[in-house]
């Protein structure tokens, strides 16, 4: 069956597919793409009663996912804004944004500012070479 995800939670990897006016419930484990469910994604799926399974993207093989995000923006935020984890915010990459910024604020307490500006940077030289190359929904960066 073709279908569109209506609903999507990451925590608890579950959600709900709506397929001509009916519901399914899916788990994550049902799930076959690279790249992790969002809501408004049409999907291919096998329905068993009110539960989805062997779910797929429709397209999937079709086309290459688009760039939508900037390196350079990304590059230009870690040279600045990299000690707060700015640049991994803007990615995607929330959790490593949220240490980052973590480890920052324990660095500056601790006296040692230095570092967090040496993860940032090294993260800089990352993104201008090209070996960051993705956001966190596996798509290129522009």
């Amino acid at each position: 069956m073709i279908g569109q995800i209506e609903s999507y939670d990451p925590d608890m990897q579950s959600g709900v597919i709506k397929s001509e006016g009916a519901f399914y419930s899916f788990h994550l484990d049902a799930w076959v793409a690279d790249v992790p469910p969002d809501e408004g994604d049409d999907v291919n799926f096998d329905a068993e009663g009110t539960i989805a399974s062997n779910i797929d993207l429709v397209g999937a093989y079709l086309e290459q996912p688009k760039a939508i995000k900037y390196k350079y923006l990304a590059a230009a935020l870690a040279l600045f804004l990299g000690f707060t984890g700015a640049h991994r915010f803007y990615l995607g990459f929330y959790r490593l944004g949220i240490m980052q910024l973590t480890l920052t604020v324990i660095l500056y307490v601790t006296g040692l500012p230095g570092f967090a500006m040496l993860w940032a940077f090294i993260e800089f030289i990352l993104l201008v070479g090209g070996h960051i190359n993705k956001d966190a929904k596996g798509r290129p960066l522009k």
